[in-house]
């Protein structure tokens, strides 16, 4: 799930008088565009200006938006939230959902423990667990903030039973590699909000077939030097004042043994996360949509006997990730009908064909691009809102990246 950072007030403020400014200029204005395209980029101006600035809440915005696009008869009801009938905002609910459960049954927690039961009692030891720990848990919880939730829950028993006070070294590393790597293992396996929308983006405009394997082996590498970076980053930002005690590794078995023997509700759990991952690692054989595995386990978790949540839970989920990447699907779709999608790559992109010359320099431009333009938007939601649309249709950028995933 994506959480952004909490705008200023004079940020709110400028963004909103420019998410009114702006588009009623590029309404007005006299344009070399179609009538279509023009108002489209108005309509679409509002919601860029004001996911970048925070103006308003991202739902609320993607919905005003898509409600715009509609009721100003820009296109037609079906085209102006078509991001709610594509696969990717329901793969959202399906990750949401199995995150949910991998929570609900405790799961999630028992892994946690016994992964670093095993790791050993040294500071260096434990903080290499936490890193692995959180690596694993993006597998089978397909959620940055459940992740954050197990996490923080285990790591806080261990500082209170050691008594770790909110000023220690000890404690900062810890917090700082769970919550750094839980944003960071989000984007290399396909379950985060963000991963999910560039999947659906890449799909729906680009025409590229993106498998859960495929993305998985990608990152791989990175993640491997994500893993002992951020290890070696944690111990050398924050050594440790003193050793953990010898008793640290009796403090997770004893936590083990608090929670019993394995439930039926964590093994039906298991046998559904294990049910998911091995689809998803064997797409390329049966090219399943990693959606339809997502949102089928995520939906079998609530059935009767076979699952393990309850009405209740399901009304407790935060459905604002659905929403959010529909919206930004809608988006997208909209400017390609409208063809306004050529005015807006070909005001973003044509400095970079000089620069690019192969694969090696497409991914080295548009890596260190993607960095800046982070800096200024200052918000994952944002930047991934605002560039993979034109970017995914740009013929540079399309042309290289399908002969280079076929």
């Amino acid at each position: 799930m994506v959480m952004p950072a909490i705008a200023s007030p004079k940020r709110v403020l400028v963004g909103r008088v420019l998410a009114v400014v702006v588009p009623l200029l590029l309404w007005v204005l006299p344009l070399n565009l179609d009538v279509a395209a023009r108002q489209a980029l108005a309509i679409a101006s509002f919601m860029i200006i004001a996911w970048i600035t925070e103006a308003f809440d991202y739902v609320q915005t993607g919905f005003l938006g898509c409600y715009l696009f509609w009721a100003l008869g820009v296109v037609k009801f079906e085209t102006a939230f078509s991001g709610f009938a594509s696969e990717s905002p329901w793969f959202a609910f399906g990750a949401l959902l199995i995150g949910m459960m991998v929570t609900a049954s405790g799961l999630g927690r028992r892994l946690a423990y016994v992964i670093l039961a095993g790791m050993g009692a040294t500071y260096s030891r434990l903080l290499l667990g936490f890193v692995l720990v959180s690596f694993l848990l993006t597998l089978v919880v397909p959620s940055g903030s459940a992740c954050v939730v197990i996490k923080a829950t285990v790591a806080l028993g261990l500082m209170e039973a050691f008594g770790l006070g909110p000023g220690s070294n000890l404690g900062r590393g810890i917090f700082l590699v769970l919550t750094y790597t839980a944003s960071l293992f989000n984007k290399m396996v396909i379950g985060g909000t963000s991963s999910i929308l560039v999947r659906g983006l890449l799909e729906r405009m680009a025409g590229i077939e993106v498998l859960w394997s495929r993305w998985f082996l990608a990152f791989l590498p990175c993640t491997v030097i994500t893993i002992l970076v951020t290890w070696r980053l944690g111990l050398w930002l924050f050594p440790a004042e003193k050793e953990m005690p010898a008793e640290g590794q009796a403090f997770f078995r004893e936590e083990i043994k608090k929670m019993g023997p394995w439930s039926a509700i964590e093994k039906r759990a298991a046998l559904l996360i294990l049910t998911a991952i091995g689809l998803w690692v064997t797409d390329f054989v049966h090219h399943l949509s990693p959606a339809v595995i997502g949102l089928g386990i995520g939906l079998m978790a609530t059935l009767p006997y076979v699952g393990v949540l309850q009405a209740k839970d399901i009304k407790r989920l935060n459905y604002t990730p659905v929403f959010f990447v529909a919206t930004a699907l809608s988006l997208g779709e909209v400017l390609m009908k409208t063809r306004a999608i050529d005015a807006l790559t070909g005001f973003m992109f044509p400095w970079m064909h000089s620069l690019i010359t192969d694969n090696y320099s497409l991914a080295i431009v548009t890596y260190w691009t993607a960095t800046l333009y982070h800096f200024f938007l200052g918000s994952e939601v944002a930047m991934l809102s605002t560039s993979i649309p034109p970017s995914s249709i740009w013929p540079g950028l399309a042309t290289s990246t399908r002969s280079r995933f076929p």
